[in-house]
């Protein structure tokens, strides 16, 4: 069932709706029909560790991202004005003040991205893509100092971005599940490379000290990946 027609079959039925004169509270007795699905890991749980723990791995992909997910369907059915917008049309159209669908499509679609973005296998960047690093940055050690001092300095919950914003490269910071895409994001751009700064996602390994974790971050980023998204938007 493609999200179209399960919006025009069930849209109406939700919590307090009148159908055929009963009212209804949605259940998700079947999660295969939702309109969005989960993206599947590339790589095992255990394939980032030691840098990234398989439980931390475990509870944020089959945990967190799932519940972005669950609830970004909920939040569609609640508001079938989105029912026939995909992920990208329903981040840049959502309202600041629709927290349920800014959260929760805001999740979803980072996860979405995070997930490949990490590698088990280390890769450099492309000789493009390091080159426009190098000149924005002066050096891949810089970028890598500025990346992590927007990372620490995430008040709370939120995000590191690496993004592409009229064909420069900008490093940006999100609270929450934000996202640059958003129409009402101070931070601007076309996301290439992230870090979920949120305690679930290091927390069981590194306990408080974001930047170790941070730090650790840079062994298993898959260079390959944020290289073709660049060559896509320079």
């Amino acid at each position: 069932m493609d999200k179209r027609t399960f919006i025009k079959d069930i849209g109406l039925i939700g919590a307090g709706v009148l159908v055929g004169g009963k009212s209804f509270a949605f259940k998700w007795e079947n999660l295969s029909m939702a309109p969005f699905q989960p993206d599947p890991l590339p790589y095992d749980f255990t394939a980032l560790e030691p840098h990234i723990d398989a439980e931390t791995m475990h509870i944020h992909y089959s945990k967190h991202y799932q519940a972005y997910i669950d609830n970004l369907n909920k939040a569609i059915v609640a508001n079938p004005a989105y029912a026939k917008q995909d992920i990208l049309s329903i981040l840049k159209n959502v309202k600041p003040t629709e927290s349920a669908l800014r959260n929760n499509a805001g999740g979803y679609y980072n996860h979405s991205l995070f997930w490949k973005w990490l590698s088990p296998k280390a890769t450099p960047p492309s000789e493009k893509l390091q080159k426009a690093i190098v000149a924005q940055f002066g050096s891949m050690g810089n970028f890598k100092k500025e990346f992590a001092k927007a990372a620490a300095g995430v008040f709370g919950s939120g995000w590191a971005w690496l993004v592409v914003d009229n064909k420069q490269l900008k490093i940006v910071s999100t609270p929450n599940q934000d996202n640059p895409l958003m129409s009402f994001s101070e931070a601007k751009g076309t996301p290439i490379l992230g870090l979920d700064v949120w305690e679930h996602a290091y927390y069981l390994k590194h306990q408080n000290k974001r930047p170790e974790y941070i730090e650790t971050f840079w062994n298993v980023v898959n260079w390959d990946v944020v290289s073709a998204d660049y060559s896509k938007l320079a």
